[in-house]
């Protein structure tokens, strides 16, 4: 704690620095709930991305076999061309949310290829749709995790450092003040007493 001034000037800057921490204070309360809750709710938006993905390798699989045995190379056809991000703000925060993937059109001779083709394509195109969707919520997560870090340390600091700071130092400056407004008091009886008995002294004489 830095040292402290026992002035009426110190004692309205503490009661005023007070004052402001006690207004910003629920201010940070709240968006460390609202963090909290987007986080929990981004948790379960992973969690069922990650269920998706895995139905898609899952139903992928059932093409391999028939993949492995065709002469068609899909690997430029399942690469995406573009993925269009938007952004979110969450309590601050700007996050990234994916709004699609674009894919070049496949272009093959519909007569010359196997039928199960499409079929394959379209599985394999969800699947890279999915890592890209997942991508972007980690970014997100990592991004709103970092921001809860912060918020919770600086409701700390208030909570137990600035506010139980300036809380103290207004007690000490008004005990000082206080003491000192006795002693002045103090000192002008003994002074008047000392002029009430001159001016006795010198009737009597």
């Amino acid at each position: 704690m830095a040292k402290i001034k026992f002035t009426k000037g110190e004692l309205k800057r503490q009661r005023d620095a007070l004052k402001q921490y006690n207004r910003y204070l629920p201010t940070l309360h709240l968006k460390k709930k609202q963090l909290q809750l987007e986080i929990h709710r981004q948790h379960a938006l992973i969690r069922k991305k990650h269920a998706e993905e895995e139905a898609h390798v899952r139903e992928a699989r059932l093409w391999a076999g028939l993949l492995s045995d065709s002469d068609i190379d899909m690997t430029r056809w399942i690469k995406p061309e573009r993925t269009r991000i938007g952004r979110r703000n969450i309590a601050g925060v700007d996050i990234p949310a994916c709004e699609g993937v674009d894919f070049a059109a496949a272009e093959y001779d519909l007569f010359a290829t196997p039928p199960w083709i499409d079929g394959a394509l379209d599985e394999l195109r969800l699947i890279v749709t999915a890592r890209q969707e997942l991508k972007l919520l980690t970014e997100g997560m990592a991004a709103l995790t970092h921001e809860l870090r912060t918020t919770t340390q600086r409701v700390n600091l208030f909570e137990k450092v600035k506010i139980p700071e300036a809380e103290d130092a207004i007690r000490r400056i008004k005990i000082y003040i206080g003491d000192q407004m006795a002693n002045t008091v103090g000192r002008s009886k003994i002074a008047k007493q000392k002029i009430e008995k001159t001016l006795e002294a010198e009737v009597t004489a």
